[in-house]
Formats: C-alpha cells, structure tokens, sequence
C-alpha cells in the first residue's frame, strides 16, 4: 500500500505561497532532506498551477544530476481539465477523491505545492504524511498551508531537525483522522 505525502516549503505562519522567500536558507541539509522525499516517491501528485510551473521550469533547469534527472523521469499525475498534458503526465480522471484513493494504495504519492489539492486531501482525509521545511520568517499574507476545510486530523511527528539557520525539517504523520476534543465545564 502507498502513501499520499505533502511536502511543503511553509513560513512560520503558514503561508506556502511563492516560496522565493527560501532562497536564502538553502542548504545541503535541505537539498539531503528534499533529495531523500523525492527518491521515496513513486510518482509526484500536482494541482494544475503547481504542475505548469515545474513543466516549464524542470526540463531546462540548470541543476544537474539526481535529483533533476529523477524530477523529471518520474510519472506525474495531474487535477487538471486539461486533455494533453506533457512532462511524464496524465490527468487524474473520474471522481477525484476515488481516484486518488485508488492510486494511493498502488503508489507512493508526493504533493508539492498545489494549496488547493492540499485542501481537498484534507477534506476527504487522504493525506497520510506532512513533510515541512518551516521557514524562520512571518510573511502576513499569502496561500496558507492550514486553509479552513471541513476536516481534522491528530498529526504525531515523527521526524524532526533543526537546522543552523532556524529552519526546521518536520515530517508528521497522519495518526487519526479525526481529533477528541475535550470537553470544559
């Protein structure tokens, strides 16, 4: 059985949108933690914006080795209206939450990105695994990774580092789908 992980680049407060806002705290442990996530994978899970960018920046990135050589090999399934996808990809079809729950149990699945897909996972409580690279940085505004959905989750971490330069690399598991409240007076 597969997995559906989230990995995202995430500002103290939350925001993953546009993630130019990282460039200054890359490091090799980044690079390590991000290489390690994409060799897991059996194939990338993208919304439609998420997956335009990576098309147009991936196949001429001037990054060489492993990790670009795998980005782009490796089979990406796509939430898109779009009939004719390139770059290794096809659209999801048919009722996404059933199809999505069919892939996952054939393949291990890494969403980049994709706020809104995120949400929607959320929804119907397909996310198995949350790896984040928490920025020391409050942007205000932006995409947030935490958008209201009706959805809750107990998350247990299972991973976690902190770097030299105040990120964190988190990975947290999907524990129950549902959280106990407790209950006051």
């Amino acid at each position: 059985m597969g997995k559906i992980v989230v990995a995202e680049f995430v500002s103290a407060d939350g925001i993953i949108e546009n993630p130019a806002w990282t460039v200054p705290y890359w490091s090799d442990e980044i690079a390590a933690y991000k290489s390690a996530e994409l060799d897991e994978a059996d194939a990338l899970l993208l919304g439609r914006t998420t997956y335009e960018g990576f098309a147009a920046a991936w196949p001429n990135h001037p990054e060489e080795g492993a990790y670009k050589d795998k980005m782009n090999a490796m089979p990406k399934h796509v939430v898109s209206a779009r009939p004719e996808l390139e770059w290794n990809a096809a659209r999801i079809e048919g009722d996404l939450a059933e199809s999505l729950a069919e892939l996952r149990t054939e393949q291990n699945l890494l969403l980049f990105g994709s706020g809104r897909l995120v949400d929607f996972l959320r929804a119907n409580n397909l996310v198995d695994e949350y790896r984040l690279v928490v920025y020391p940085v409050l942007l205000g505004q932006g995409l947030r990774l935490w958008n209201p959905v009706d959805a809750e989750a107990t998350l247990a971490l299972a991973d976690s580092k902190t770097l030299g330069n105040g990120v964190v690399l988190a990975t947290y598991r999907v524990s129950s789908p549902t959280v106990t409240r407790p209950t006051f007076g």
